[in-house]
Order: structure tokens, then C-alpha cells, then sequence
């Protein structure tokens, strides 16, 4: 791999930094994840019409710009910085490779170019918590989790003209706001199990969304409730719905490892900064040697897991899978940093009001959404076979 950045990949970074810099401070974002939708539509509009970054990763065939993953990971970094809230993540990185991947060409036609320019947003419904299971980041992929072959989870069957979907996903990614959702529902019952992708208009009639209560508000997340809903399988039904669903969790792990490393940068560039500034005993904090060793080993957790990060985007790209243990070491150094960040602090760094614990919710939040991070690194430990044959002792 040739680890320079292209000036391309240098300008799509400085030019959403700026934009993130003027649009997305901390009065902003606040005033951002109180709106119903949870983020700033100006903002993502902006986004869509002056940078393309909706449609970053699709082809120019659908209305995108063609870049490879490591350009979206790039821009994942930048708004991992600002923690911006938008439905990047939901639409561009989980649903829209869906699409591209298993969608026959009338369905990818008419959905595609709308995610590129940003008119229409889209959310992955899986049954909580078991999205890290159907992205298979920290088990096998291939069973029954959407509905875990019997009620619960979401159901499909097919009537006359065409399925219909019951059941409830909580804790889906934008599921409150988003145009189209694509749901993932068990069908077949025992014998002839299975797990299908469905694809649901926002305005459906018998569905029901609703807003949950997140610990990172800089995440929305909703509840969506389908009440015997008319749904449009995507693609055939003897597509790879597992195996896609694998490629798009190693390639959003990727993402979201870049992510977490530009929110990590963020905080302890705050910190340090801050370090200069606070006194004690008549000196700044920041010139005793215990915080400088604790932000100095800060500072090379973060390192390593941008090189892991980056990596990981890059390998992506030419099908390799290095995803989950990239973002179990980037998720593990936001949790650091943020937390250091609270101790530099001191007495303001503790108050929930304060910048420092809104990257703390981010690191716990994403912990809970698509780890742990021991799971995510016992599960790429397993793939790599690097304990096959070992006795563990007694």
C-alpha cells in the first residue's frame, strides 16, 4: 500500500474541514440534535451540493463521484472531528453499498442517483442489538438474527401481491427520519429459514417510527415498528444477502474506525490546548511530567490506530478485511482520549455540559452500537484462525 494521500484526497479533506469548522461548532451541533430529524438538513444539503459527499463512494453511472473507500473514510475522519450529526453514516456507508450490491438495475436506478445528491436519506433496520452480528463484526453472519427463527425480530411472508413485513427493529441508525429504509426480515420459518433485504419507503402505510433517547444524541437512532407492510425485495431472492452484508461491515468498520480516530485527534488537540491554559500552583498543568505522559501515551494510542484505520480503508478497497480489529483499536483510543480528556479538566470536565463528555458519549455510544471491543477483536482473532489448535489451560 502507498500510504501518501492523493491531492484530490488532501483537498476533500481541507475543504470539509473548513466547511465543518463554519457549520458544525458546539452552539450548532446542540441546536442540531434538538431538531426532529436529529441533524442539520441545511447542513447535509450543503454537503450534498457542494462537496457530493452522499454520493463520494457510488459511481458516476448513478450520479456519484466514483472515489474509492479510503476517500470516504477521509471524510468520516473530518466529521468524526466535529462529531457532526447527518445521515452520512446510515445512508452513504450501510445503505447504499447495500443497494449497489444486490438491487436489480430498476431498483438501483431509481434509488441510487437520490442518495447521491442527497434528496433522499437511508437507514439499515436490523433488529437491535444484533446489527454488529448481520455486519458480521463480531460473529458469523448465517443465522437466523433478524428473527431468530420464530417471533421476534421482523418477519416476512408472501401474499398474492408480493410481502409483507411485521415486527420491530429498535435502535436503527437515522430509522426515524430517513426517505427508505432497508430491512432486514427472517422468512421461511424453521424448515426454510432465511434473511432477506426489504426495501420500505419512509411514508409506507402501517409503519411507525419514532425517535429514541440515545446516550450519544450526536447519534440518532429510532424505533421502527412495521405493522403488516407492503415491502419490495431487494433483488432476487437467491442474492448473497449475507456475504454483502459482510463486505458492507468490513468496509463501515473501516469507515467508522477513521471516524473514531478523527473524533480522538479532536479531543486531544482540546486537551492539550487546555493543559497550557489551566494552573495549578502557579504553573500550567500542562508542564508536569505525569499529564505530559499520560497525553504522550494518548497520543501514540492514537497513532497507532490511525495507521490501523487507514490501513483498513485501503484494504477495503481491494477485498481484503481488516475492518473490525482497525475499529476495536480506534474505538479503544477515543475511549482513552475522551477520558483523559474529562481528567485534564478537572471540575468543568466532569459536568455533563461540558464539549469533553459529548466524545465520551461518542467513544461509549459506538462501544455499545458496534462492539465491544473485545468481541470485535476475539471475532477478527477467530477469522484469522490465530488461536486454531491452541489448548487453553485449565
Amino acid at each position: 500500500m502507498d500510504p501518501s494521500f492523493t491531492a484530490e484526497q488532501d483537498e476533500i479533506r481541507r475543504t470539509l474541514r473548513e466547511l465543518l469548522h463554519k457549520r458544525c461548532g458546539f452552539e450548532e451541533l446542540r441546536a442540531a440534535v434538538g431538531t426532529p430529524a436529529g441533524h442539520d438538513r441545511a447542513l447535509w444539503t450543503v454537503l450534498a451540493e457542494q462537496l457530493g459527499l452522499p454520493g463520494l463512494a457510488l459511481s458516476e453511472a448513478y450520479g456519484g463521484v466514483g472515489c474509492p473507500v479510503t476517500d470516504l473514510a477521509l471524510a468520516a475522519e473530518e466529521l468524526g472531528r466535529a462529531l457532526a450529526p447527518s445521515p452520512f453514516l446510515a445512508t452513504s456507508v450501510l445503505a447504499a453499498p447495500l443497494i449497489l450490491a444486490l438491487g436489480t438495475d430498476a431498483q438501483r436506478t431509481a434509488v441510487l442517483p437520490r442518495l447521491a445528491d442527497g434528496s433522499l436519506t437511508a437507514a439499515l433496520a436490523v433488529p437491535a442489538p444484533r446489527l454488529t452480528t448481520a455486519l458480521a463484526l463480531t460473529c458469523a453472519n448465517d443465522g437466523a438474527w433478524a428473527g431468530d427463527g420464530r417471533a421476534g425480530g421482523i418477519q416476512a411472508r408472501r401474499t398474492g401481491d408480493g410481502w409483507r413485513l411485521y415486527g420491530e427493529a429498535a435502535q436503527v441508525l437515522d430509522g426515524h427520519s430517513a426517505g427508505l429504509l432497508v430491512v432486514a426480515a427472517h422468512t421461511g420459518g424453521f424448515v426454510r429459514s432465511r434473511v432477506l433485504l426489504f426495501l420500505v419507503p419512509g411514508d409506507a402505510p402501517g409503519l411507525v417510527r419514532t425517535r429514541q433517547t440515545a446516550l450519544d444524541a450526536t447519534r440518532p437512532q429510532g424505533r421502527v415498528q412495521l405493522r403488516d407492510v407492503a415491502a419490495e425485495p431487494l433483488g432476487g431472492e437467491d442474492g448473497d444477502v449475507t456475504g454483502a452484508l459482510a463486505a458492507v461491515g468490513n468496509s463501515a468498520a473501516a469507515v467508522l474506525a477513521c471516524e473514531a480516530v478523527g473524533a480522538a485527534g479532536r479531543v486531544l488537540e482540546r486537551t492539550v490546548e487546555y493543559a497550557g491554559q489551566r494552573e495549578q500552583f502557579g504553573r500550567a498543568i500542562g508542564s508536569f511530567q505525569a499529564v505530559q505522559h499520560r497525553l504522550a501515551d494518548v497520543y501514540v494510542a492514537l497513532q497507532a490506530a490511525r495507521s490501523a484505520a487507514y490501513y483498513a480503508a485501503w484494504a477495503a478497497g481491494h477485498g481484503e478485511r481488516a475492518g473490525g480489529l482497525a475499529l476495536a483499536q480506534a474505538l479503544q483510543a477515543l475511549r482513552t482520549a475522551a477520558g483523559e480528556a474529562i481528567q485534564v479538566h478537572g471540575g468543568i470536565g466532569f459536568t455533563w455540559e461540558h464539549e469533553a463528555h459529548l466524545y465520551f458519549k461518542r467513544a461509549a455510544g459506538d462501544d455499545l452500537l458496534f462492539g465491544p471491543v473485545h468481541r470485535l477483536r476475539a471475532h477478527a482473532a477467530d477469522e484469522a484462525g490465530l488461536f486454531a489448535g491452541a489448548e487453553v489451560a485449565v
